[in-house]
């Protein structure tokens, strides 16, 4: 079983965007029960020798999904682009990679059609640091273009420097071990979530020998302390106690 895509208890509705047909959306959407949207961005790339490409898309929606059903029935995640930014990973055959313009392009267009079809927050929820400065520097404009309650971060910016200390074994430097790349928190997550995408007989043959120390009881604790704080920070977009002020226009 895809643990990723059963976590969803039988008696709450959907929180998938795309599990909902026309006239399911059209009313939840309508009789306001739907107040915030997460659109998760990722990347297929390579993942050291050890774990998937598709580690990425994998990971960040398991905090989406987790994240919404916590808030169900308020919010949604849409599952609209897998690939990312990724051109520093192509030395490595079977990366994906779309070029910033084509890639701002899309969310931009994605974007756009959840703000069409009423929402007025939304968390874009990235799994990928490739895509994180191209989406800050955009950003501003973003803002202006759509003026709704619009957010960027990736879902390990609500990990600090305690949690490093607290729960890694490998080392404790941010972003160079949390979130890293491929090693610890990454190998850690991937063992809770889908243990069938981390090989195990490549694990230590390799040149970084951090993926070793991961383990899936810190894959859990990381997931609890993630879901835990996007569950408050969508709350209080919802509430409107967090809301992204719209950049000034030039005067």
């Amino acid at each position: 079983m895809d643990r990723t895509t059963h976590m969803n208890p039988s008696n709450t509705p959907p929180v998938l965007l795309g599990k909902l047909t026309r006239r399911e959306f059209r009313n939840r959407m309508q009789s306001g029960e739907l107040k915030a949207c997460i659109l998760p961005l990722a990347a297929v790339e390579q993942h050291l020798e050890h774990m998937a490409m598709e580690h990425d898309w994998r990971s960040v929606n398991v905090m989406a999904n987790l994240t919404a059903e916590r808030l169900s029935p308020r919010v949604l995640v849409a599952e609209g682009l897998m690939a990312g930014i990724s051109e520093h990973h192509m030395t490595h055959p079977g990366t994906l990679t779309l070029k910033p313009g084509t890639f701002l392009a899309v969310v931009s267009d994605l974007i756009e059609s959840l703000v069409r079809a009423g929402f007025r927050n939304i968390l874009v929820l990235n799994g990928h640091g490739g895509n994180v400065i191209p989406c800050q520097q955009t950003w501003d404009q973003f803002l202006r273009y759509f003026q709704i309650n619009l957010h960027f971060m990736s879902y390990w910016d609500v990990l600090t420097q305690q949690d490093a200390v607290e729960l890694l074994t490998s080392g404790h430097r941010l972003p160079d071990d949390l979130p890293g790349h491929a090693q610890e928190f990454e190998t850690s997550v991937a063992l809770k979530w889908f243990p069938e995408n981390v090989r195990q007989d490549a694990l230590s043959d390799q040149a970084d020998p951090t993926p070793a120390t991961a383990t899936l009881e810190k894959g859990e604790a990381f997931t609890q302390r993630i879901v835990d704080r996007l569950v408050d920070y969508l709350r209080d977009m919802i509430e409107g106690k967090r809301v992204q002020p719209v950049p000034p226009f030039h005067p």
